[in-house]
């Protein structure tokens, strides 16, 4: 018998599968390889000069601006989807909108060493990561045109990573995603009714029943949500309320690089380092109060599964890897 669940937040659907579980082995994905390092790699030590000049980075002592010596580079992207420069000047064309393209795209790329991926750094390099979101976000958040700030990570061809290099991105924009509006009505509706925030009520019972619970430390949850829509679908939370990731506190980063280290490297041992993107979801730039309703967190979504014309016809998911046997697969790994 299939399952229908449904998301609390936003109201949507997805079908479980229980005719046909998928297990690790039932999904083939093509591991991630990396083939580009050296002159191929525009990401690698001594390629600075064919990338655009970095706008944040953390270096060793005693290296120059551009140059070889860096641990972590954020530049802009050389093809970006957005740009900086120019006035937003929103117009209607009869029933139509359209404004101009500004925000702001970068990159983070997040090691130099070619061959390392996340799961490969040390705590301290990956925790340089987290401070250089943080970092950017909280430098463009500073120009009012810029209403939300998305950081994601795609990790492999089918994922959307067009260079093997690990790295991350972060775009600007000047209007507030669709989806996020839709998990902001949805989280208020909820706690006009509780009085309750939506996502701490699932955290607390994540933590209660622990059939779908990954992983926790002091200050971070890792599970794999009730509602998947994916197979082995994570999402990681702040025990500690908080709407908007560029508040996360300085003590809070180790933990955070921890859990999410410990995430995808427990992905890459159960399904042999899939394709996933990654995705920082938070509240709107342009608000200091900390929303008693939103909950920041972070999803991770391995590329196991491709939509097709149901998924889009409805914005149903099929998800045939049920998450209480998705976490146990996920806990049990070492």
């Amino acid at each position: 018998m299939q399952q229908l669940r449904r998301d609390p937040i936003i109201g949507r659907w997805i079908i479980v599968r229980y005719d046909d579980i998928k297990t690790p082995q039932d999904y083939y994905s093509e591991a991630v390889q990396k083939k580009q390092a050296g002159k191929n790699c525009p990401f690698c030590v001594g390629n600075e000069d064919i990338t655009p000049p970095e706008i944040f980075v953390d270096r060793t002592p005693g290296s120059g601006p551009n140059e070889a010596g860096w641990n972590l580079r954020v530049i802009a992207n050389k093809f970006p989807a957005l740009r900086v420069e120019g006035d937003l000047e929103r117009e209607g064309i009869d029933i139509y909108d359209q404004m101009n393209g500004i925000g702001a795209h970068e990159v983070i790329i997040e090691t130099p060493v070619h061959e390392k991926d996340i799961p490969d750094l040390s705590l301290t390099e990956a925790s340089k990561i987290i401070l250089a979101y943080k970092q950017r976000c909280i430098d463009l958040k500073k120009d009012k045109r810029f209403k939300y700030i998305l950081i994601f990570k795609n990790h492999g061809l089918s994922a959307g990573a067009s260079l093997e290099h690990s790295h991350s991105q972060l775009i600007a924009l000047p209007i507030v995603p669709k989806k996020i509006k839709e998990a902001l009505r949805g989280a208020e509706k909820y706690y006009g009714f509780k009085e309750r925030c939506v996502y701490c009520d699932i955290m607390h019972q994540e933590l209660q029943e622990k059939d779908r619970l990954v992983a926790q430390n002091e200050k971070f949850i890792a599970f794999s949500p009730f509602f998947s829509c994916a197979p082995f679908e994570i999402w990681i939370m702040p025990k500690d309320h908080k709407s908007n990731f560029c508040d996360i506190q300085e003590d809070a980063i180790d933990d955070l690089t921890a859990i999410l280290k410990d995430m995808l490297s427990r992905l890459k041992k159960v399904l042999t380092d899939p394709p996933f993107n990654f995705i920082i979801n938070t509240a709107p730039i342009q608000n200091d109060q900390d929303l008693n309703y939103y909950h920041w967190h972070i999803q991770i979504l391995p590329k196991l599964t491709k939509s097709a014309g149901f998924e889009w016809g409805t914005g149903f998911y099929i998800n045939p890897s049920p998450p209480e046997q998705a976490a146990k697969f996920l806990r049990e790994i070492h």
